[in-house]
């Protein structure tokens, strides 16, 4: 490795410090309470070098988005870009959301339950890749449900894919957040191996949502035991 590569390299590996910091402090206290100052403190650095990084807090803040945000939507991509079946998509893409939210918990809180702070604004450019299911998980999910739909997978009374869509989502988001925000919690029994819990909001789910029932027995026919997602 050549000096301009082990540069380059450091500079990453310190972005990925601040950001990692920031993450942690942001879910902790809240965005609006947190300083630079504070992020520097926790890496060790000074918040002059914190500056040479990143602006200000929002750029901060923004930076993070899209680091945690392209983690996550490449995860969901990967597994169901090349599967034929709508069905199938959905379903590994539920299996893939679950499986991030359990294995990047601080990143799915930032992300997901975390109130996205004012000042804080998206670039028109950013806006209109929310509208792409190519780089846009959300938009990527509408689209198979629309695909589901004009095949006549569904059962006919559904016909608002945004509806089904965000139902989908909802019931996802509520298995990732009830096993993130209660894990410790002694009081509650959480379902455990947590891809079971995963396995079944999905395929409870996709049963509330089929013309045919039987067409959702084979999606789970090589479901993923330990180790496997949430």
């Amino acid at each position: 490795m050549n000096t301009v590569d082990r540069r380059a390299r450091e500079r990453l590996d310190v972005q990925e410090k601040i950001l990692g910091a920031a993450r942690e402090l942001f879910i902790e206290r809240g965005y609006q309470a947190v300083t630079m100052r504070q992020i520097a403190d926790a890496i060790e650095y000074t918040p002059g070098a914190i500056y040479v990084y990143f602006k200000d807090k929002q750029e901060l803040m923004l930076a993070l988005c899209r680091h945690d945000f392209a983690s996550f939507e490449q995860a969901l991509h990967d597994i169901a870009r090349d599967e034929p079946n709508p069905l199938a998509k959905i379903n590994k893409m539920g299996e893939a959301y679950l499986h991030f939210a359990h294995t990047h918990p601080r990143h799915y809180e930032l992300m997901f339950m975390t109130k996205f702070p004012p000042g804080v604004q998206l670039s028109p450019e950013e806006i209109a890749r929310l509208q792409d299911p190519n780089v846009n998980a959300y938009a990527f999910l509408a689209q198979c449900v629309h695909q589901a739909m004009s095949q006549g997978l569904f059962r006919s009374e559904l016909t608002d894919p945004l509806l089904v869509t965000q139902t989908l989502w909802a019931g996802m988001h509520g298995v990732a957040t009830i096993g993130i925000t209660f894990a410790e919690d002694p009081t509650l029994q959480l379902v455990k191996p947590h891809h079971k819990a995963s396995a079944e909001m999905r395929r409870t789910l996709l049963l509330g949502l089929v013309r045919d029932p039987s067409l959702v027995a084979p999606l789970f026919a090589h479901a993923r035991g330990p180790g496997g997602a949430l």
